[in-house]
């Protein structure tokens, strides 16, 4: 489904990773990293074209040759970032909704974690491994 996504904390600094194909590793992180501009973009109040602030899916941000990518962003202005391959026609809108919803879900329960320090990175191998199967559709 997708081959890439991200968690980056509200000072834009990355708290989690994860590629499917860890070759291409740095490709994809230099992607989502960029892709941070257009959603400090999309969440500026005084952008007229801004959409409803409760609303945490932003869609679609870019899309490449090669891929799309797609964000999210909580209450708390954590972002969650998904990378899909730009042949996949198969997958819809509201299943992007969906794995960004799982993902949050996930987040929420890693960061309620007593042995959690918040605002460190994710290293939870079993976070890793729920996170690569909600992107690669294997729930």
């Amino acid at each position: 489904m997708a081959v890439c996504a991200a968690i980056v904390g509200k000072d834009n600094s990355p708290k989690f990773f994860c590629c499917v194909n860890p070759d291409e590793e740095l490709a994809f992180q230099f992607k989502v990293l960029s892709s941070l501009d257009i959603i400090e973009e999309k969440l500026n109040p005084t952008n007229k074209s801004a959409s409803d602030n409760r609303e945490l899916y932003l869609g679609q941000l870019y899309s490449l040759e090669t891929c799309k990518i797609y964000g999210y962003v909580t209450n708390t202005k954590i972002k969650f970032i998904i990378v899909v391959d730009s042949t996949n026609m198969a997958l819809r809108d509201n299943e992007i909704r969906s794995m960004f919803r799982r993902m949050h879900s996930e987040y929420a329960d890693m960061v309620s974690n007593p042995f959690y320090i918040p605002g460190e990175a994710i290293t939870s191998k079993m976070f890793d491994a729920n996170i690569k199967s909600i992107i690669t559709g294997t729930v």
